[in-house]
C-alpha cells in the first residue's frame, strides 16, 4: 500500500469511526452509509471465498446483519472495516467448509494436514514478458489471477486474499482466521508461489528463468498490491 492509499484508508477508518459511534446511539442512517462505503468490497471478498455469487450476495447480508446485531460489542480498537472483514471471511469459509463436507469451526480443518509444512517448489520461475503494472489494468489479466486464486486451497486463499488483496496486518489477519502469526506468514508464501508458478506459464519469459532457491516473490505482489 503507498503513501496516497494509507492516507485514503485513514480517512476512510476516521469517517467510519465517526459513523460507527453515530450508529452506536441509534442513527440508522448512519449504520446505512458503512453499509453503503462497505457492500461492494465485502461482496468481492465473499465472492472471491466461495466462488458464487449467490453465496457472496449472503454472505455480504449475514455480515451487515450481524454487524448490525453486534455492534454495540465493536470496541473500536481495531477499524470497522477490519471488524466487518472478519465477520464476512468466517461467514465465508463457513459455507466452503459445509459445502466440502467440513467442520464448521476452525478454518486448519478446511485445510489439508501439510498447509503450514511443506513450500511448493515450482520446476522454474520466470520473469514476466510484460511490466506488473501493465499486466494488472488488463481486464483479462485480472480475471486470470481471480481464477488462479478461486483455485488455491481455502487456507491459502483467505490469507493471501486478506493480507494481499484487503491489506490487513499479519496481525489482524491472524485475529480474523485464528491463526498464529506465523502460520499466516507461511500461508502466505506458499499461496504467493503457488500464484507466481501459475501465472508464470501465461506470462512469464522462458528466456528469464530464476531457480526457486534465487526468487523472491515481489513481482506477484505488485499484481494484487502485496506486502511482505
Amino acid at each position: 500500500m503507498n503513501a496516497l492509499d494509507m492516507t485514503e484508508k485513514k480517512k476512510t477508518d476516521a469517517d467510519d469511526s465517526r459513523l460507527v459511534r453515530a450508529a452506536k446511539d441509534g442513527n440508522l442512517a448512519a449504520f446505512e452509509r458503512l453499509v453503503t462505503s462497505n457492500e461492494r468490497r465485502i461482496y468481492g471478498l465473499a465472492r472471491r471465498i466461495t466462488g458464487s455469487d449467490e453465496d457472496a450476495e449472503d454472505v455480504t447480508q449475514q455480515t451487515f446483519l450481524s454487524a448490525m446485531q453486534n455492534l454495540s460489542s465493536f470496541r473500536e480498537s481495531a477499524a470497522f472495516s477490519t471488524w466487518l472483514t472478519t465477520i464476512a471471511v468466517n461467514a465465508a469459509l463457513k459455507i466452503v467448509r459445509k459445502r466440502q463436507g467440513l467442520p464448521t469451526t476452525s478454518l486448519d480443518e478446511a485445510t489439508k494436514p501439510d498447509v503450514d509444512r511443506r513450500i511448493p517448489h515450482p520446476e522454474y520461475i520466470a520473469d514476466w514478458r510484460q511490466n506488473p503494472e501493465q499486466l494488472v489494468q488488463n481486464r483479462e489479466t485480472r480475471r486470470i489471477l481471480d481464477s488462479a486464486i478461486a483455485e488455491l486451497d481455502p487456507g491459502l486463499r483467505a490469507v493471501f486474499l486478506l493480507r494481499d488483496v484487503e491489506n490487513l496486518s499479519v496481525k489482524d489477519t491472524a485475529n480474523a482466521l485464528h491463526l498464529k502469526e506465523s502460520n499466516v506468514k507461511v500461508r502466505l508464501l506458499r499461496a504467493r508461489l503457488k500464484l507466481r508458478e501459475k501465472l508464470t506459464l501465461l506470462f512469464g519469459d522462458p528466456d528469464h528463468r530464476y531457480l526457486p532457491a534465487e526468487h523472491n516473490n515481489h513481482k506477484i505482489s505488485h499484481l494484487t498490491g502485496a506486502r511482505t
